[in-house]
């Protein structure tokens, strides 16, 4: 029976990720002294969204170009590779951002934000499993009033490998004292969804404007595990569950299933 739903932080609960692919793009116009900022950097970031800062700023840099530009500036940032100086622009535009609690506010994603409430408040454990740094993460979830929502945080202090690996969502099963069958993951990136899959969890891609692409491409889960229609979240969440149920534990008695899922206030699954 699945006990809990683990949620990715950025791109899943609120557009962070597009507010990182933005940072960058200006990093770069700060870098090349550009008119506007650069959208090829959006473009590169959204190939390796739900990856590590390094493996994203390299691959940003890489495929700009960006290498001859940013080394000269390693003393200045105190950096000892060049990626490193990208990343430090990139964070420092980043915060500057999202100092402001409204741009979060705005940003975020309500759908998966009420699934997360809902769950916490019908008895089902949750968890974030983020690839953000602890700071990052816990501002997000102060300005969202997420932190009482949330059984378990994990972000990238708490493991070695970074998503794709599955490391994190192995942690999280293992913090909650589960199989990892028995986590229900909603991700929104390629990476992630890699991770969770690879973990062994139950998992639904949460298809953004940036991600849906990549997830399509990347075939990590079937099709009828991306979900598109964000207010259908709650109809795909108790139709995994009941899968799951089926595949996993035999024909169920329908009021063990119904426990399972998340349900309204009044006992009724929506």
């Amino acid at each position: 029976m699945i006990q809990a739903i683990v949620f990715d932080l950025d791109g899943t609960l609120v557009q962070s990720e597009k507010l990182k692919a933005e940072a960058y793009a200006i990093a770069v116009q700060r870098l090349r002294r550009l008119p506007e900022p650069d959208q090829r950097a959006i473009e590169a970031y959204q190939s390796v969204v739900g990856a590590s800062r390094e493996v994203a700023a390299k691959f940003v840099m890489d495929q700009l170009g960006l290498e001859p530009e940013l080394r000269p500036l390693m003393a200045q940032y105190e950096a000892s590779e060049p990626w490193q100086v990208l990343t430090q622009m990139r964070t420092a535009i980043y915060n500057d951002i999202v100092a402001d609690p409204q741009v979060l506010r705005d940003n975020q994603w309500p759908h998966t934000i009420s699934l997360l409430r809902l769950a916490k408040e019908t008895g089902c454990r949750t968890g974030l499993a983020t690839m953000s740094h602890r700071n990052e993460a816990d501002h997000v979830l102060r300005v969202l009033d997420l932190e009482r929502s949330l059984d378990l945080v994990l972000t990238r202090e708490d493991v070695r490998e970074p998503k794709p690996n599955p490391e994190i969502y192995l942690l999280a099963a293992k913090r909650f004292d589960l199989p990892p069958e028995e986590l229900l993951v909603v991700e929104d990136s390629a990476n992630g969804v890699r991770s969770a899959a690879a973990a062994g969890t139950n998992v639904i891609a949460f298809a953004t404007p940036f991600t849906a692409k990549s997830l399509h491409e990347t075939k990590v889960v079937e099709h009828d595990r991306i979900l598109h229609e964000s207010d259908k979240l709650l109809d795909m969440v108790r139709r995994v569950i009941e899968e799951h149920e089926r595949k996993a534990h035999g024909a169920k008695d329908q009021q063990e299933t119904q426990s399972a899922r998340p349900t309204d206030k009044d006992g009724g699954a929506r």
